[in-house]
């Protein structure tokens, strides 16, 4: 595949992703195609989702150029297109953040996957899976300063709750990461048993690769686009609580959550009358709490699940 077309590619299937996830319905607590925010509407995060195009079309070329020898792994500047796709999606709509925790994890599977489409051609999901692993483990402290502003444009200081060591509003942190040169992964250690973002980072992307992935590849197989997407979001909050409600309500809200759709899924989840029934009861019951109970980590989990099996060749 030529250079060009590499950055077009990946550019592609990540837009697409953004967009496919939040269009399904209904991810009980979050927006999507029937259901609004009061501040944040379903054009806002399409908008978004548009919008971070770009910004993965240079860091597929630039992974592409680090596997080909013209970069080093540690010249890909991941953070710097985390930074860049937040100002962009925050230019181009005006519903606030709404893709940090998409962008976060689109970036490294972006530049990965340049690197794997120079590698062979096309999409080998255990040959992106290593490549991932390269671009996660030679961020440089250059990425973690930006990383952190993108973090400290996109979310308040409400959201993010309180940490005890680098917390991203601290100033102090950013000077900190340059003087100790601190990696973004060595971060996210800090922060991988509160936040399933940074967890991925540390465990090479397992929630995407180990659960989301498959679970969505074998729903595609048995139902409808939508249902396949909204099981897949059902499936990966059932086994981890969702970490923006945990720091937004506690641990114990987050828990129930996820009992909750634990039993959606034994009704059989969006495939079934009941379980269609159930999601839309707790759709209403999340959004009750007015954002308080948004499993919106969830959805940038399923939405990284979206972005592998686009890459590997799926098509809706």
């Amino acid at each position: 595949m030529w250079r060009d077309g590499i950055g077009d590619y990946v550019s592609r299937c990540a837009s697409l992703a953004a967009l496919m996830e939040v269009s399904a319905y209904p991810k009980p607590g979050n927006v999507h195609r029937t259901r609004d925010l009061p501040e944040t509407r379903f054009e806002h995060f399409l908008a978004g989702g548009v919008a971070i195009g770009p910004d993965m079309h240079e860091l597929a070329l630039r992974g592409r150029d680090a596997f080909s020898g013209a970069l080093g792994w540690d010249q890909i500047r991941v953070g710097k297109s985390v930074l860049n796709a937040v100002v962009d999606s925050l230019e181009w709509q005006r519903g606030g953040n709404v893709n940090l925790g998409v962008v976060l994890l689109f970036a490294p599977i972006a530049a990965a996957a340049g690197a794997t489409l120079h590698e062979s051609q096309s999409i080998d999901v255990m040959s992106l899976r290593e490549n991932l692993e390269k671009v996660v483990r030679t961020a440089v402290p250059a990425d973690t300063v930006d990383i952190y502003k993108a973090i400290n444009i996109s979310m308040s200081p409400e959201t993010l709750g309180n940490v005890g060591e680098l917390d991203v509003t601290d100033e102090d942190s950013r000077e900190r990461i340059k003087d100790e040169r601190i990696s973004p992964l060595e971060v996210f250690e800090k922060c991988a048993e509160r936040d399933s973002i940074c967890r991925e980072w540390v465990t090479d992307f397992q929630i995407t690769f180990e659960v989301g992935y498959p679970k969505l590849k074998t729903s595609l197989e048995e139902g409808t686009v939508n249902d396949a997407i909204v099981n897949t979001f059902m499936h990966i909050l059932s086994q981890y609580p969702d970490s923006l409600i945990t720091r937004k309500s506690g641990a114990s809200q987050a828990a129930e959550v996820s009992k909750q759709a634990i039993k959606i899924l034994e009704a059989g989840g969006a495939s079934t009358v009941k379980g269609k029934k159930l999601l839309w009861a707790l759709d209403e019951e999340l959004h009750g709490a007015k954002g308080d109970l948004n499993p919106g980590t969830t959805a940038d989990l399923t939405a990284a699940a979206l972005f592998v099996s686009l890459l590997e060749g799926w098509r809706p």
